[in-house]
C-alpha cells in the first residue's frame, strides 16, 4: 500500500504546483507496469540525509560534500534526479500553456497553478525557483502519503471506529449508489462536514505525527515556562511524537486511539485544541498554509478507501519507523484489500 499512497501523494502535490499530472498512477495500458518513480526516490534520500546532517557534527557533513562521498554524494545525486524532475515538469508546463488558447483549459488551467505566481517574479533565479518547487514538493508529498499510511494502519487496528466512520459515510453514499456493489467516490464538499471522519484524521496525526520532530533556534537569551534557561543560538528540539503521548498532555488514555477526544460531549461538533497543543500543522505564524487542502484530500481518500474495501495489515507484517525527518515506515504497510461486501 506503501507505494500506491506515495504514487497518489506525488501526483496530487506535484498537479496544483505545475499545473501537470506527472501519472505516477498511470499505467499506459491494460496490465502494463505504472511509471518509475525515481523523483519519489530522490525525495526519499533527500529527508534521509536532512536527519543525517543534524546526527552529525557540522564539520563532517561539510567535509564530505567537499570531498563529495559518503552520504553527502547519495545527497548530491539525489539533488540532480529531482533538478531534471523539476525541469522536465516545468518544461510539460509550458508546452500545455501554449496547446492551450483562449478559454480552454485543462482540469488547472495554463496559469492556475502554484509556479506561474512565481516563475515571473525578478528575485526569483532558476536555482531560487527550482529549490522552491522543490521544497512545495517534498513538504506536500511526504506529509500527505506519510500521514494516510498510519491512518489507514491505525483503522486496520479499530474496526470500531472503521464502523463509526461508515454509519457517518451512509447517508451520503445511500444517495450515489445505485445498487450495493457499486463503487463511491466522495467528493471534497461532502466529506467536509464529516466530524467523526475528521476527528479519526485528527487522532492519527496526534500519535503519528508526519514530521514527528520540530527544530527551533534561539533568537535572543530567554526563560522557557518550565523555567529552563536558553541563550541566542540554541538549538531546541520539541518532540511532536512524544507530546502526543503525554499524560500531562492528552491524559491517562494518551495511548489510546480514540477519535472521540477530539469531539464535543455530544459528537455533534469538533473539540477546540490549541495548536500550540496539537503540532501537527505546526503554530502561530508558521502554520502550515496546505493545512485545509491536506485535509480534504485526506478525508476525501479515507472516505472511498473505508467506504468500498476492507482492510487488513498482514499477519507477522512489522511496522516500525524509518531513519528520516518524515516518520515514515520502514518496510511499507502491507495489506489485503478486500471489496466490501455491503
Amino acid at each position: 500500500m506503501h507505494d500506491l499512497i506515495t504514487r497518489f501523494a506525488f501526483d496530487v502535490t506535484a498537479t496544483p504546483i505545475f499545473g501537470v499530472d506527472p501519472g505516477l498512477l498511470s499505467t499506459g495500458g491494460h496490465n502494463m507496469p505504472l511509471q518509475p518513480t525515481h523523483a519519489t526516490v530522490a525525495m526519499d534520500t533527500v529527508m534521509e540525509m536532512a536527519l543525517l546532517r543534524h546526527v552529525l557534527p557540522v564539520c563532517c557533513w561539510k567535509a564530505m560534500r567537499w570531498l563529495n562521498i559518503g552520504p553527502e554524494r547519495k545527497l548530491a545525486v539525489a539533488h540532480k534526479v529531482l533538478r531534471g524532475f523539476i525541469a522536465e515538469m516545468m518544461e510539460r508546463s509550458k508546452l500545455m500553456t501554449s496547446s492551450h488558447t483562449g478559454d480552454q483549459e485543462g482540469p488547472v488551467g495554463p496559469v492556475d497553478n502554484i509556479m506561474s505566481t512565481y516563475i515571473n517574479y525578478p528575485e526569483y533565479n532558476d536555482g531560487l525557483l527550482c529549490a522552491t518547487l522543490i521544497n512545495f514538493m517534498i513538504a506536500g508529498r511526504d506529509t500527505i502519503g506519510t500521514a494516510l499510511l498510519w491512518l489507514f494502519y491505525s483503522l486496520a487496528q479499530n474496526p470500531d471506529v472503521v464502523s463509526c466512520i461508515r454509519k457517518e459515510l451512509f447517508p451520503i453514499a445511500s444517495g450515489k449508489a445505485a445498487h450495493a456493489s457499486t463503487m463511491v467516490i466522495f467528493e471534497p464538499e461532502e466529506t467536509k462536514a464529516l466530524i467523526y471522519l475528521h476527528a479519526t484524521l485528527f487522532e492519527s496525526l496526534r500519535l503519528f505525527p508526519p514530521i514527528p520532530i520540530e527544530r527551533k533556534t534561539v533568537i535572543a537569551d530567554d526563560v522557557m515556562p518550565s523555567g529552563h534557561g536558553v541563550c541566542a543560538g540554541d538549538t531546541i528540539l520539541v518532540s511532536l511524537y512524544s507530546m502526543g503521548r503525554m499524560e500531562q498532555v492528552w491524559g491517562q488514555d494518551c495511548r489510546e486511539y480514540k477519535p472521540e477526544r477530539w469531539l464535543s460531549g455530544n459528537g455533534s461538533e469538533l473539540r477546540y485544541v490549541p495548536s500550540h497543543k496539537f503540532l501537527a500543522f505546526n503554530s502561530g505564524p508558521r502554520m502550515c498554509l496546505g493545512k485545509d487542502i491536506a485535509i480534504m484530500q485526506m478525508k476525501t481518500v479515507v472516505a472511498a478507501i473505508v467506504w468500498n474495501f476492507d482492510l487488513e495489515v498482514l499477519e507477522g507484517h512489522s511496522v516500525q519507523p524509518k531513519f528520516s525527518c518524515i516518520l515514515q515506515m520502514k518496510h511499507g504497510l502491507m495489506v489485503k484489500v478486500k471489496k466490501r461486501e455491503m
